[in-house]
């Protein structure tokens, strides 16, 4: 039995006890908080995070800049990639297993068979950990839109974050940027300093609008602050100066855009001053798992072909096709390989434009169901998918017969470069890649 199988049965009880699928309410969620006494009206200082893409690697900049200056940081991110307990981290430590069940009885107690999402519930347990818990600050990322969001009960986060707004989970926020970025701009509060990062201009107009109804100043890019790389560092600048720092650990350009709105969003606030050793300690030691991670031992390393670079992402729209696809371009002009993917993405998302931003550049795609995951496209689906963007591809039954495939694609190809591999399009499928490869 393994050490989380008491929590995983609650979280699988909880699952079937509420089955609800996504409904975006505030109502359902203050009524638990409120049984459970109001635990987020007793948090540390919050960062609040929403936004497209970027969400989590902001917070994993903003978490390890403020640990490199000494604060103790509670973190509240999802979804998970191999365990729940990634989710919550407590002044710097993953959630324990015991501290995980008594905090999911206890918010199951309160919930007393009400309807209620599985995200509202395991957030109100997490809320209620960083209440119990001492640390000098919460590092909150919303769930799904912001407006409506589980973690939109905080009345007055330390600074609001909107990371670029750009088309994804339409079904629930809109099928129009302004739509989807009213949702995002739903965590301005009153008086109280939002930052975002990169916008489109439709996106940005909502954003500045409900900021300037809130009277929250805005500090945005492009505006009041930015960055860029020059030669081989971080150059970032605001209205106080300009800082020259190392390059961000974490792969791609569009990291340097990440690790600026996080510098920014500690920079709007005035409760505590992290140093500019700190901010450049964090921008180099930063860790986010599956967001450009080189894989480098496990199985599926050895069952990739002799010498080749396996890469894992869990980006899954378009935006975040762009930037991956602008990474591998730039790895392919430094050290040539031909490109081969592994791609496996959820039914709600746009598969082809995602794939098309790849054209031209993967010698080829191999498709496959996500293990495990109801929601997944199937390969046949995906595979259709592959080809309407204009991608050779082929389907494969699960990880290791896409490996197989690449290998015997890459041999009949005949390179004499080892293939570079990239398994990519959706978080789950990362999180199934990571468990499986030990």
């Amino acid at each position: 039995m393994s050490a989380d199988a008491a929590s995983d049965a609650i979280l699988d009880r909880l699952t079937r006890l509420h089955p609800k699928a996504i409904d975006l309410s505030l109502d359902r969620m203050r009524t638990l908080l409120t049984r459970l006494g109001n635990p987020e009206t007793r948090l540390p200082p919050v960062f609040h995070v929403a936004g497209t893409n970027g969400k989590g690697s902001t917070c994993a900049y903003l978490r390890a800049m403020l640990e490199a200056s000494g604060k103790r940081v509670h973190v509240y991110t999802s979804p998970h990639l191999v365990r729940f307990h990634e989710r919550i981290r407590l002044a710097g430590t993953l959630i324990s297993e015991d501290a995980l069940q008594i905090l999911l009885d206890e918010c199951e107690r309160a919930a007393r068979d009400t309807p209620i999402t599985f995200f509202e519930i395991t957030t109100a347990a997490a809320l209620l950990a960083f209440a119990r818990v001492p640390a000098d600050v919460l590092i909150l990322e919303v769930g799904l839109g912001g407006r409506l969001d589980a973690t939109n009960v905080i009345a007055r986060p330390l600074v609001s974050v909107i990371t670029p707004v750009d088309m994804d989970h339409q079904h629930y926020l809109g099928d129009t940027i302004e739509l989807i970025a009213a949702e995002k701009a739903g965590i301005i509060k009153r008086a109280r300093p939002v930052v975002a990062g990169p916008q489109s201009d439709a996106a940005y107009a909502v954003i500045e609008a409900e900021a300037e109804r809130q009277g929250a100043p805005l500090i945005a890019w492009g505006r009041q602050f930015s960055a860029h790389d020059e030669r081989g560092r971080m150059v970032f600048q605001d209205d106080s100066g300009v800082m020259d720092l190392p390059h961000p650990k974490l792969a791609g350009a569009h990291q340097i855009e990440n690790a600026a709105l996080a510098i920014a969003a500690l920079k709007a606030q005035d409760v505590f001053k992290v140093s500019d050793a700190a901010i450049e300690k964090g921008l180099t030691s930063v860790s986010w798992p599956a967001r450009m991670q080189r894989l480098t031992y496990g199985p599926l390393v050895e069952e990739a072909p002799e010498g080749s670079e396996v890469w894992l992402d869990g980006g899954h729209n378009p935006h975040a096709g762009a930037a991956i696809s602008a990474l591998l371009a730039d790895l392919e002009d430094q050290r040539p390989r031909p490109l081969f993917l592994i791609v496996g993405m959820l039914n709600t998302k746009d598969a082809s434009n995602y794939l098309a931003h790849f054209r031209g550049l993967a010698r080829h795609v191999v498709t496959v169901a996500i293990p495990g995951e109801k929601n997944a496209m199937g390969a046949g689906a995906l595979y259709d998918a592959a080809r309407a963007a204009g991608l050779n591809a082929d389907p494969a039954d699960d990880l290791a017969d896409a490996m197989d495939l690449v290998t015997a694609r890459a041999q009949l190809d005949g390179d004499a470069a080892a293939p570079r591999i990239l398994i990519c399009g959706s978080l789950y499928l990362a999180g199934r890649v990571l468990a499986q490869n030990g």
